[in-house]
Parts: C-alpha cells; sequence; structure tokens
C-alpha cells in the first residue's frame, strides 16, 4: 500500500490532492484516533493507495508514515521552488550538512529508487507540453519515515502551483505508481554534480540502474570533509538500498572513503554496460575476462542462470586475424557481429574492436561461435571476390592488376595501366591486352572462431 501524504500549508500540495481524489474512486474513512491536523479525521482509500491530509509544511513532519494503516511506501506531493520555469520532479529527502529545512543534520529517509524511477518516467509521459521533467539531489526533510519514501513536486511558481493542468500530470504519476516495488536489483547512490543531477537523471531514464540519494557538490561541501564524515556517507548510501556509487567531478578522497566502507565505486560506462546483464553474470565475466574499465564490453546475449552464474558462461578466444581483417573492411559492423553473439567481450581503441577473448552463453556456444564465424565471412565478402569456409578457415579470394605482368607485356605506366586495372583491355603496339592476364589472384587464410572445449 502506498501513503500519500498531503499538506495544508502548501497549496500546490492541496491542489495535487484534490486531482488525486478526482482521478479515482475513492472510500472516505474516518480516523478518530488521531487529530485531524496530523492525518486523522476525514481520509481517503482505494486500491493500493490511502491519502491523509497533514496540518504541517511537509518538510517538519516526523514519522508520518505512522498515521497510515502499514505503508510499504510513502509519497509526498509537494510544491518545487525555484528559477526553472515549469518543472515537474522527484526526489529523496535528508541532509549532508545542517537540517535548515526540516529532519535532522547527516541523517537520510530511505529511499525508493524503482518507485522514484517510474515515477520520473510517468511524469515524462503526463507532463503538459510547457513542463520539463527533471531529477533533484538528496535536500530538506524529513528524515524520520519509517518505509521507503519520495516527494514527487510540482514547480517551480505559483503559476504552476495553482495549475490544474500540472497537478493532474503529478496525480496521474503517483497513481501510476500501484503496485510498483521501492527497489530492484540495480541501484547507486550518487555523489557530485549539479542540485538537478543531470548525470544522475540520465541513468534513470537511459539504464536499468536506478539511483537514491545524491549529494550534489553543495550538499558534499555543507558535509565537509569525507574522512570525518564516514558515518554520514554510510547512512547516505545504506538508506538507497545500494552497495554500489558513482562519484561525478573526480573527487578521489570521497571516493576512497566510499571504497574503504566497501562499496563499489562505478563509472557511468559500467552503469550502461551492466545494464542489460544480471549483477551475478556481470561479477563471472569479469572475474574471466578483463573488467570493464580495460575495456570489457557486453553483448546482447543475456544467459540464463541456473546456480552459480560462473557456469552460466564459457570462454573462448576471438580469433585475431578473422577479427582484424573484418574489422578492417567495417569496424562498427565487426563489432556489432560480435556483440550479437556474445555475452560480453574484450575489446581495444576505447571500447571499438574486439580483440581478445569473449564470454558466450553456456547454453550453445558452438553454435554462438558458428554464427560469429559467418557473420565475420559476410563481413569479408564485401572487400572480397569469394568468400567460403573450409576445413576450419575462411578463405577468402580476391583477383588484383598485376603491374609486373602488365609492364612484361610492355605495358606503358599511365592510362593504360589505369584501364587494364579497371577492367578494360588496352592495345601495346597493336596487339590486344585483356586485363585477365595482368591479374592476379590473392588467396588469405583466416582461422574460424573456436568453440570452447
Amino acid at each position: 500500500m502506498i501513503a500519500i501524504v498531503v499538506s495544508r500549508a502548501d497549496s500546490a500540495s492541496e491542489r495535487i490532492g484534490e486531482a488525486l481524489l478526482d482521478l479515482a474512486d475513492w472510500t472516505e474513512r474516518r480516523d478518530e484516533r488521531r487529530p485531524d491536523g496530523e492525518g486523522g479525521g476525514t481520509y481517503y482509500h482505494t486500491e493500493g493507495f490511502e491519502l491523509r491530509t497533514f496540518d504541517d509544511l511537509h518538510i517538519h513532519l516526523d514519522r508520518p508514515d505512522a498515521a497510515f494503516d502499514d505503508p510499504d511506501l510513502l509519497v509526498v506531493v509537494s510544491r518545487h521552488s525555484g528559477e526553472t520555469g515549469p518543472l515537474l520532479t522527484a526526489h529523496f529527502t535528508g541532509n549532508f550538512g545542517e537540517a535548515e529545512y526540516g529532519g535532522t543534520a547527516g541523517a537520510f529517509a530511505r529511499a525508493c529508487p524503482n518507485a522514484a524511477a517510474v515515477a520520473v518516467s510517468a511524469l515524462e509521459a503526463h507532463a503538459p507540453p510547457a513542463y520539463e521533467v527533471g531529477t533533484e539531489c538528496t535536500h530538506h526533510g524529513p528524515t524520520a519515515v519509517g518505509v521507503p519514501s519520495m516527494f514527487v513536486e510540482l514547480g517551480s511558481d505559483e503559476a504552476q502551483w495553482s495549475d490544474p493542468a500540472g497537478a493532474r500530470a503529478v496525480a496521474r504519476a503517483v497513481l501510476d505508481l500501484r503496485g510498483v516495488d521501492a527497489d530492484r536489483e540495480k541501484q547507486i547512490a550518487g555523489f557530485g554534480g549539479g542540485h538537478y543531477a543531470p548525470r544522475f537523471g540520465r541513468i534513470v531514464r537511459e539504464t536499468a540502474w536506478a539511483v537514491g540519494h545524491v549529494a550534489a557538490d553543495w550538499g558534499l561541501e555543507a558535509m565537509g570533509n569525507p574522512a570525518a564524515n564516514r558515518e554520514v556517507l554510510r547512512r547516505a548510501v545504506e538508506e538507497s538500498g545500494a552497495d554500489h556509487v558513482l562519484v561525478e567531478g573526480g573527487r578521489s578522497g570521497l571516493a576512497d572513503v566510499l571504497a574503504d566502507l566497501g562499496y563499489r565505486v562505478v563509472t557511468e560506462t559500467w552503469l550502461r554496460e551492466t545494464s542489460a546483464h544480471p549483477l551475478p553474470v556481470v561479477a563471472a565475466v569479469e572475474e574471466r575476462l578483463d573488467p570493464v574499465a580495460e575495456g570489457l564490453r557486453f553483448g546482447e546475449v543475456v544467459p540464463r542462470v541456473e546456480g552459480d552464474a560462473a557456469d552460466a558462461v564459457v570462454v573462448a578466444a576471438l580469433p585475431t586475424e578473422l577479427v582484424d581483417a573484418a574489422s578492417a573492411v567495417d569496424i562498427e559492423a565487426t563489432r556489432a557481429a560480435v556483440a550479437d553473439v556474445a555475452v560480453a567481450f574484450e575489446t581495444t581503441e576505447g571500447g571499438t574492436r574486439p580483440r581478445g577473448q569473449v564470454a558466450l552463453s553456456a547454453d550453445d556456444p558452438g553454435a554462438a561461435a558458428e554464427a560469429l564465424t559467418d557473420a565475420l565471412a559476410a563481413i569479408l565478402r564485401t572487400d572480397y571476390d569469394d568468400v567460403s569456409r573450409r576445413d576450419g578457415e575462411v578463405v577468402a579470394r580476391t583477383e588484383t592488376f598485376d603491374p609486373a605482368a602488365a609492364r612484361t607485356l610492355g605495358v606503358p605506366e599511365g592510362p593504360a595501366f589505369g584501364r587494364l586495372a579497371d577492367g578494360e583491355a588496352v592495345e601495346v603496339d597493336g596487339e590486344r591486352i585483356d586485363p585477365d592476364v595482368v591479374r592476379t589472384e590473392q588467396v588469405d587464410r583466416f582461422p574460424v572462431v573456436a568453440p570452447p572445449e
């Protein structure tokens, strides 16, 4: 069940609350155990949601979840204030530094990264044309919330706070959270960057990773020395439900402290590469091949995992000569051919050129090796006259103009050479010389992709 908090001290919150009541079929109920201003009195229930109203400004509430009937998630509908124009946002609450706007210094409410990612997507789906959708860093209270929680906001000034279309968009996004879990397998905590956290918003939109608490640059400055605030950092990551962190801006001292706390410090490239694959598979592949930081890239194949993830993949060697020959013809097509059959593969040149080893699904690695050989051979056919497979090799043949043979026949260098090279016959001292007599066959042989034993 999702608890929805409406604050009478926030006109935008009230307007969103009205839109929520209008958009769903609610049952009116009474709670005489709590004062009306503390979520008691009249409240509303519909499938998956309970809506209660409080007198205090939401940032100052203490354990608002206690007013509800055993919620799994709490959503505060609120205004957003700023000079950003029409904006719909979602963010978590907490204080990396002093608690100037509610909550406790150095404390954090439990984030709901998966639900927030769904909320951002829903805001984008429902936003009126004039509105942007964004994410924000962690800021202000409350910090004492007994369940995962977030703010979903309508901004950024009075014109939007009183806008029925904006309020309705926020309300629809909140209702889209019905049945959504607070967490997912892949989530991180973030450190660094601006208040509106563009990098972390991009990760939420473009990868399978969700983002928990984010400390903007100003929040880190308010916190102070990372080594002296290890517990603040630990709480931020712990309340994000995360084991991985991303540090923006080259803050080596901060990254060192986070690593010492036991969290894995990763890059945006790592998050993108590992987006589609289960984390046990990622760990198994990085243990047996290069890590992502050294060129490992993940392919299109996601193996089935039954038991130990290491048993879901097998490792084979990429045939260097065949891959390099195909890369010389079309490097993008070669990389795509490897990615199409691979769980992961090693690369050079900034992830563009496959080279080294490849991890294949253990389900049928032989078929994957065959498919890759065929795909690489197909790339060679655009540059050779004939490409075939024979006795464990890819045999590529092409006929080329032989200048030495042309000279032997008395053909002078110049235009006649060019016409012969283009396949035209020429005449020398009254004698016709056909192009096929001055051509030689070049044969290149490449080992095929060998299936792992």
